[in-house]
């Protein structure tokens, strides 16, 4: 199906470029169905319009980005946004020409820092890319609502039950987006879903009810030793409180600057959601060394007095009283914290980690996880983009305006990898009979012997001739090898010639779905064939 040619980077072999093709020629259906109009736009993109939006800083590393020879810096597109928006800018003028719905199916290319899990994660890959184009919201919200129904039957078409999940917009931008998710153990992403509502989310974006602590009213700060005690699980069980009394300190380097993170003892940080919560680029864990040249105390870290250092609470904080928390001294704390009157944080926001096991945010329900492929995402982008790139219209009252955008990206790789995920047993893979390479696993067996070779040979002619698609193995291997690679390729029939069927004027007919052959007469054999795949489809 593929080869790999470096970390990221893949081959299609012919069987694996079959089955792209096959997911393209749905995806175009349904984007042409949906009023989309199909164009081609370059890989290679001036770095200068991503400045001017200010997204190569929100890539960051991600970015692939060249100079030629003219010293003119590049980058190979991970997306089309500024291109897209800069090409409507000069051909959009009224707003006659809205809406707009455009898209592409092309190489996209994003340097992965852990390209992983085969076609799940890669350093180039093939999407397809369609931009809205509307005057208001409500224009926005329909175009939304084409493409969720579009990639739903596309989803369906494809032999893929998928989820809508809530989700992080991260570098694409926007004030909303979806992805959709094929639940499998073996996928990349958690979800989280609430037991009783409608309510999930990809878990970068999840919240939870974090639920008040009661505590009494505030009581004056105290000193105590705790000598030992360094994490949060060792001070609450030396001074016999729960984890949820306690806030914990986390310190992470945003864009080369130390920053101090104030959380509430039981609960984890959402880098995502802190990374969001700052703006920054680059966002990893400070090393110990770090704090400690900070001149923090690494273990009993606490946000009163700290200064020169930006500090990010959880609204967690807010949730209690009497919290315990570092005192900026060795195996010392302080009983007694309170926010806002003991420290002042630069942002108070939700960058908390929901679990599962948690309170839904939307009901009381108990919040379940289970993992996923992301296999689509769109995105409400609103105005950022055309306002910062120029592309505006002029109203039927003769005002300006900047037109208002989507986007919706369907990864076509992941799209095949999830397939498999979800459909293949402990023999090999098995496909939908939608995008599976070939219909028809044509299996001759000795072909040396010349009854066999012309009944096969006049069979597959025959199944071509009615459009089926055959893949036929004239290899002169034993059955059990033949039997082994069909179950390993996983198309949907195999269809057995031998001397022992030939015998019986018949055929051995096995979908690959089921365990068991069916004989069936050569006579007819093709329009029976023809039946049993419009059937499968």
């Amino acid at each position: 199906m593929i080869h790999q040619v470096a970390a990221g980077v893949y081959s299609y072999l012919p069987l694996g470029w079959r089955v792209l093709r096959k997911i393209a020629d749905i995806i175009r259906d349904e984007m042409d169905k949906a009023g989309g109009q199909e164009l081609s736009m370059p890989v290679l993109q001036p770095l200068e319009l991503w400045q001017e939006t200010g997204r190569d800083r929100a890539f960051g590393k991600g970015l692939f980005t060249l100079t030629d020879r003219r010293e003119r810096k590049l980058a190979l597109g991970p997306t089309h946004e500024e291109v897209i928006t800069e090409l409507v800018k000069y051909n959009v003028q009224s707003y006659r020409d809205l809406p707009l719905l455009l898209y592409q199916i092309q190489s996209k290319f994003r340097d992965e820092l852990r390209p992983r899990a085969g076609l799940i994660r890669v350093r180039e890959f093939m999407m397809k890319d369609l931009y809205s184009f509307d005057t208001d919201e409500e224009g926005l919200d329909q175009s939304y609502a084409k493409m969720l129904q579009a990639y739903k039957n596309i989803y369906d078409r494809c032999g893929l039950p998928s989820l809508l999940v809530e989700a992080d917009s991260g570098a694409i931008g926007g004030k909303e987006s979806h992805e959709f998710m094929v639940v499998t153990e073996g996928g990349e992403d958690e979800i989280i879903y609430c037991e009783k509502c409608q309510y999930v989310a990809n878990v970068e974006k999840a919240e939870s009810q974090k639920g008040k602590i009661e505590s009494g009213k505030p009581l004056p700060v105290e000193e105590v030793a705790t000598p030992g005690a360094s994490t949060i699980e060792q001070v609450a069980d030396f001074l016999k409180i729960a984890k949820s009394q306690t806030l914990k300190a986390v310190f992470y380097i945003a864009d080369g600057k130390l920053v101090f993170v104030v959380i509430r003892g039981d609960i984890g940080v959402n880098e995502v959601k802190l990374k969001n919560a700052l703006g920054c680029a680059e966002l990893r864990l400070a090393t110990e060394a770090e704090v400690i040249k900070a001149g923090i105390v690494a273990g009993a870290a606490s946000p009163i007095g700290i200064k020169g250092i930006k500090i990010i609470a959880d609204d967690s904080i807010t949730l209690g009283a009497n919290f315990v928390a570092g005192a900026n001294k060795a195996e010392t704390h302080l009983r007694n914290v309170n926010y806002p009157r003991d420290f002042k944080a630069d942002l108070v926001i939700d960058i908390a980690q929901a679990r599962a096991g948690d309170s839904c945010p939307k009901c009381q329900g108990k919040l379940l996880s289970t993992r996923g492929i992301e296999v689509g995402h769109v995105f409400k982008l609103g105005t950022f983009l055309s306002q910062k790139l120029g592309a505006l219209f002029i109203d039927k009252n003769g005002a300006t305006h900047p037109i208002i955008m989507g986007c919706y990206g369907i990864g076509l790789d992941r799209l095949l990898a999830a397939a498999i995920e979800l459909s293949h047993d402990d023999k090999g893979i098995i496909w939908p009979m939608s995008i599976a390479p070939y219909h028809i696993y044509l299996c001759p067996i000795s072909m040396e012997n010349e009854k066999v070779s012309a009944a096969a040979e006049s069979l597959y002619a025959k199944l071509e001739a009615e459009g089926l698609e055959v893949l036929f193995d004239d290899r002169k291997e034993s059955a059990g090898i033949k039997f082994n690679d069909a179950d390993l390729l996983g198309i949907p029939v195999r269809v057995t010639v031998s001397p022992r069927t030939l015998e019986k004027d018949s055929v051995e007919i096995k979908r690959r779905s089921e365990k068991e052959p069916e004989l069936a007469l050569l006579k007819g054999i093709a329009g029976k064939l023809k039946e049993l795949i419009t059937k499968i489809a």
